[in-house]
């Protein structure tokens, strides 16, 4: 059986750096990207089994990353994550359809349960 690709996209560099070894950890493959237009061309979607997406970053912003693969037709699960903790926001996000919405620095335990649930596994 092959690992679940979880891509991160996010501007955050230390972020992009720590993930990966926890999400190795966790069982799962990934890739990540410092921007959602680096996603969008990487050619990954349509093989990225969710998808850890910061919400405010320059240029395509994470909501509008997720309009954007809403438009292409690419039903991926979105677990957002910001650090701005705002409530409203992540209320906002998970009316959109995203499976959470984090607040970081979000747990591990808090992130693997999200990612379970993304990808209803156990």
């Amino acid at each position: 059986m092959t690992r679940p690709l979880v891509s991160v996209v996010d501007d955050d560099e230390s972020l992009r750096e720590s993930l990966p070894d926890l999400l190795k950890e966790f069982g799962f493959a990934s890739r990540v990207f410092s921007s959602a237009e680096e996603f969008l061309t990487s050619g990954v979607a349509s093989e990225t089994g969710c998808l850890i997406l910061d919400i405010g970053m320059p240029g395509i912003s994470g909501p509008d990353l997720q309009y954007e693969l809403k438009r292409r037709q690419l039903a991926i699960p979105i677990v957002f994550i910001t650090a701005h903790r705002d409530n409203s926001v992540r209320s906002r996000m998970l009316e959109q359809g995203a499976v959470e919405c984090l607040f970081k620095p979000f747990s591990d335990t808090a992130l693997l349960t999200a990612l379970n649930t993304a990808l209803q596994i156990g």
